[in-house]
């Protein structure tokens, strides 16, 4: 009864905004099978294959002097190709097509949420759907990284390296991005928290620009944030999110 009384809440905070952002982390993509490199399992897995940590692995530096280990694990452990919308990425699209729904504002780089439909999407830290040659800039498809998985992809025009455009471990946020980001929230009425336990910085800071009227989290585990939130829901956020929306 009382998670009832929690989605109910949700849901009317949902009909009464025009005028909400989402912002959602990894736990917004293990829905879709994709697994947090960051959990203990996915820590485990990482170092016992390669010897190394994926924070390692994927941070400029390690990108830099050992490339050939880089792209194995990025190529192999990083992309899902496969993997498919879930309830949350789905019920994001349709607040979108609402009207009510800003922004998604993400920390993944699945492409997931264009996949479901939403169109203003913020990917703070990337995408693996994009990737360009180091050297002349040239864009390039998934589909091209996947034809090089065994070796280091490099451009057909300059035989530059082609790497992922995603933000590796050393290296700054798009600030275009950022800012763009900070402007939703600082603007939204109703914030939604999804899927993520908010430790990774910068981007975890951008809830503290959040000056509107409702703090939503959803999210399996407790975060740092519980206490500042108007409704804390700890569940699965795709059957909250689904829920939720069932009575709009």
């Amino acid at each position: 009864m009382e998670q009832q009384k929690l989605i109910a809440e949700l849901s009317s905070l949902i009909a009464g905004s025009d005028n909400i952002v989402f912002f959602g982390g990894a736990g917004v993509s293990t829905e879709s099978n994709i697994p947090d490199f960051r959990s203990e399992q996915g820590l485990y897995n990482a170092t016992s294959k390669y010897g190394y940590a994926p924070e390692t692995m994927l941070s400029h530096s390690f990108f830099l002097d050992h490339p050939k280990e880089f792209f194995e694990y990025h190529l192999n452990e990083m992309i899902f190709e496969h993997a498919k919308p879930n309830d949350a990425h789905i019920a994001l699209a349709r607040l979108e097509q609402l009207g009510k729904l800003k922004a998604v504002i993400t920390q993944n780089i699945d492409g997931l949420h264009q996949a479901a439909g939403s169109k203003n999407v913020l990917e703070l830290h990337g995408s693996v759907l994009r990737n360009y040659c180091l050297n002349c800039g040239a864009r390039y498809a998934l589909d091209f990284m996947l034809e090089h998985r065994r070796q280091i992809p490099h451009c057909p025009d300059c035989g530059g390296v082609v790497r992922p455009d995603v933000v590796l471990y050393e290296e700054g946020l798009d600030d275009r991005v950022l800012r763009a980001a900070v402007k939703y929230i600082s603007e939204a009425e109703l914030l939604i928290v999804g899927g993520t336990s908010l430790v990774v910085y910068p981007a975890a800071g951008l809830i503290d620009y959040f000056r509107g009227r409702h703090l939503v989290l959803i999210n399996k585990g407790a975060t740092s944030y519980d206490g500042r939130a108007g409704l804390v829901i700890r569940d699965s956020i795709g059957k909250t999110l689904a829920a939720a929306l069932k009575s709009i």
